[in-house]
């Protein structure tokens, strides 16, 4: 298999290079092959600083009961799984096929709820009828899924696999029995005819019998003399899954009139008491993962924000990005304004080129294009479609972020310490492989031993050969060799306090940007001097 990974586009074929999964091996949508990577339980340490966490609770707020953040925790570190999931979120573009399987999991929730009703059902025979529905819904759900995804063109393996499993399954003798026996069983119970007898505060209950249908006489009587439509005065009666005790004799008197077919009723309950195949249901969880994930970044796709397949390599750390924006900053200004204003940047290290030392005047983006570097990586490395137009990416091993933390009440270590104790642990566990987001540090000390720090800390780095982007005030930090990249966030030319929050390759320009701000807001010597004058 080739080491890279390249990016699908909307005609690309699949990848020559990737081995194909036999259609009879399928065992996941999410993971190619029968072994499972064990999931993480917890977020990763990045994911606060890249406000990844932000991002995977609006992801999954509405789908709690998938129980999807482990999918999102857990990092892939094979290229194949990474390829496998890329293909399917590929096919899932096609909005018939998303479609489709957006109406299997309204008919797996379906089967949920007539398992676990929200209403408590305290009738024996009650819960018995509603099982039945379940497993009705769950053979009508997984027939028309089957016929689907049968009419549909698509090329991915996990789709492809589970297309031909739905067709081994759907003929096995376990589901044929299971959808016949439905069948036998509500066909009976539907054949159930009864009358009811009420006088004073006594029920009877019996068996139907045809009789004169005088209404219909009554209709033909008098038809000459309607003039129009009147006033329904039928009685309406409310559908509601609770049961009272009147109703439940009354169900015990019909089940009496026809004991065999409340027998069958009985018997098929305990028979398939557990219908729900195991790989359906694991599917049912991890088609979530695209669903939920597809949900998100529409609204952004609807604005025109670009996403791209990016291409994902382990042979090469020559990486760039165009057009590249923060995703978590975006879906908040556009969930939480009618106008999206969020600027695109791009990178690129090619050669030597490992580390991305960015400068420039405070609030112009640097920290944010620090987060959607390392978003843009991670979300790679999960299998999903990036915030950029184009990307190409490294398959990290471990992703860093060294980003500067406020002090608490009752630490008895200074801010410096923290930072120093951070960046040693990082620098421990890091390797070759590893991505390393450094986000000013060493605010606290002077700017000759911030200085001094940032260059050890930068060597290691270049010694480890490790991809790194450092956010950082030091202007030497972007002079310290081949392997480092000077980027800057600018301002506009005819008003250095306006930012652009444009992130651009350029060496440093050393200049300080704070008297620009203070003469905007009349703050300089000269303009509060004049203020206060009496």
């Amino acid at each position: 298999m080739s080491s890279a990974m390249q990016p699908l586009s909307g005609t690309a074929a699949l990848d020559p290079h990737v081995a194909d999964t036999p259609p009879g091996d399928f065992h996941s949508i999410l993971f190619p092959g029968a072994r499972r990577p064990t999931l993480a339980g917890a977020p990763p340490p990045c994911f606060r600083d890249l406000n990844l966490d932000q991002v995977v609770d609006a992801i999954t707020a509405d789908r709690h009961e998938y129980d999807l953040e482990p999918f999102f925790y857990t990092h892939l570190d094979d290229l194949d799984a990474i390829v496998y999931r890329q293909e399917v979120m590929h096919d899932l573009l096609d909005p018939g096929l998303l479609a489709d399987l957006q109406a299997f999991a309204a008919g797996m929730r379906a089967v949920r709820r007539h398992l676990v009703p929200e209403e408590k059902l305290y009738y024996a025979r009650q819960q018995q009828r509603s099982f039945v529905e379940a497993v009705r819904v769950y053979c009508d759900t997984l027939t028309q899924l089957a016929r689907a995804l049968a009419a549909r063109p698509f090329a991915s393996r996990g789709l492809r696999g589970l297309l031909a499993y739905l067709g081994r399954y759907l003929a096995s003798d376990r589901f044929v029995g299971l959808a016949g026996d439905t069948r036998h069983l509500l066909d009976g119970l539907g054949a159930i005819t009864y009358s009811m007898l009420i006088k004073d505060n006594q029920v009877r209950v019996q068996r139907y019998e045809p009789t004169e249908d005088i209404s219909e006489a009554i209709d033909r009587t008098f038809a000459k003399f309607r003039q129009g439509d009147v006033r329904d005065y039928h009685a309406k009666f409310n559908e509601w899954p609770g049961m009272n005790h009147v109703e439940a004799a009354v169900l015990d008197m019909v089940a009496q009139l026809y004991p065999e077919v409340f027998a069958e009723q009985a018997g098929f309950c305990e028979k398939h008491a557990d219908f729900i195949d195991a790989t359906v249901q694991d599917f049912d969880r991890e088609v979530q993962f695209y669903l939920a994930y597809l949900a998100y970044i529409q609204p952004l796709v609807d604005a025109g924000m670009p996403f791209c397949f990016p291409g994902v390599r382990t042979d090469s750390k020559a990486v760039f990005a165009r057009n590249a924006f923060d995703l978590a900053l975006a879906s908040r200004l556009v969930r939480n304004s009618n106008r999206l204003e969020v600027v695109c940047n791009d990178f690129e290290l090619a050669g030597r080129e490992r580390i991305l030392v960015v400068s420039g005047p405070n609030q112009g983006g640097k920290t944010t294009f620090a987060r959607l570097v390392g978003q843009l990586h991670y979300l790679a490395c999960i299998g999903c479609r990036v915030p950029a137009g184009a990307a190409e990416l490294f398959l990290f091993d471990r992703l860093y972020t060294l980003f500067e933390k406020q002090e608490r009440p009752g630490d008895l270590r200074g801010k410096l310490q923290d930072d120093l104790l951070r960046a040693r642990g990082i620098l421990e566990g890091a390797s070759g492989r590893s991505l390393i987001l450094i986000n000013e540090i060493f605010s606290s000390t002077t700017a000759s031993d911030a200085a001094f720090l940032g260059q050890k800390i930068l060597a290691r780095i270049i010694a480890l050969d490790a991809l790194c982007v450092c956010v950082t005030f030091i202007h030497e930090l972007t002079q310290m060799g081949q392997s480092i990249v000077s980027m800057m966030s600018c301002v506009d030319p005819d008003d250095p306090s306006r930012r652009t929050f444009k992130v651009l390759r350029k060496p440093a320009d050393r200049l300080s940007y704070a008297l620009s701000i203070a003469r905007k807001h009349r703050l300089t010597y000269d303009s509060v001097k004049e203020r206060i004058r009496p």
